[in-house]
């Protein structure tokens, strides 16, 4: 049995002290990291999955629905999946000087929202890639979020196609029904094989193939930051139930 902690100021001592006696750390973390900056998650009480929409959040975020129902799904994009208002929270900024200082090899994270980077992370996983490119199917230009944004400024529904050369814009975003990048994964991949020391956090852990990353940890320590329980709870070493932008004010 681990160390069992639901005290944040307790959780940031052991945090500190981890990351301080560790040379390989690596964060991996999901929609909970995020959710203090004001972006909802997905399965929280509060999250995603238990607001009411004319389609199920799974099914908007598909690949089909991409390409079947263009206008819903861009409308949905538009309004619940981009926030340019967004800021870094605790957890990012303190992730990024651990990286600054030497004490962080890199974050994997299931976020979309670029928000690690915004705080001054550089080795960055992106499993499921970011709101913040968004490609031209045919050419291959790159447009940014605020460009989406304004494109449907008129209309939120509003499909958005390459001033370039007309070809259809595709979030740079793994939708449901696609793999994950080759390049990507094997990054993520070994960094975490590398680690001595593996923080999970803000994840459910239930969404694969990302879920299962944690498998190629072969460290000492296995650290869960998580309100919520999950299915590899009885794996972790430490197991926070704090809050993790809480736990992160160290």
């Amino acid at each position: 049995m681990g160390q069992n902690i639901t005290d944040a100021a307790e959780a940031c001592e052991v945090l500190s002290r981890l990351f301080a006696g560790h040379r390989r750390a690596v964060f991996f973390g999901g929609a909970g990291v995020s959710t203090a900056s004001g972006i909802p998650d997905f399965r929280s009480v509060d999250g995603l999955y238990h607001q009411t929409f004319a389609y199920p959040p799974e099914v908007m975020l598909s690949h089909e629905f991409y390409e079947t129902h263009s206008e819903d799904f861009f409308a949905f994009y538009r309004q619940k999946m981009i926030a340019l208002d967004a800021r870094p929270n605790r957890c990012h900024r303190k992730l990024a000087s651990l990286e600054a200082a030497g004490s962080l090899s890199a974050v994997v994270t299931q976020n979309i929202d670029g928000l690690h980077q915004a705080a001054g992370s550089t080795c960055v996983w992106e499993l499921h890639g970011s709101v913040h490119r968004n490609i031209c199917q045919r050419c291959g230009a790159v447009y940014d979020a605020a460009w989406v944004l304004a494109d449907g400024a008129a209309d939120v529904r509003h499909v958005p196609v390459c001033p370039a050369c007309g070809g259809a814009i595709k979030p740079d975003v793994v939708l449901y029904g696609e793999p994950l990048s080759e390049r990507v994964l094997a990054g993520a991949i070994a960094a975490i094989s590398s680690a001595d020391l593996l923080v999970i956090g803000g994840t459910s852990l239930v969404v694969y193939p990302a879920a299962g990353l944690t498998q190629y940890f072969a460290g000492d320590t296995l650290v869960m930051v998580n309100r919520d329980a999950t299915p590899q709870d009885a794996a972790a070493d430490v197991l926070v139930t704090c809050d993790i932008d809480e736990a992160f004010a160290f």
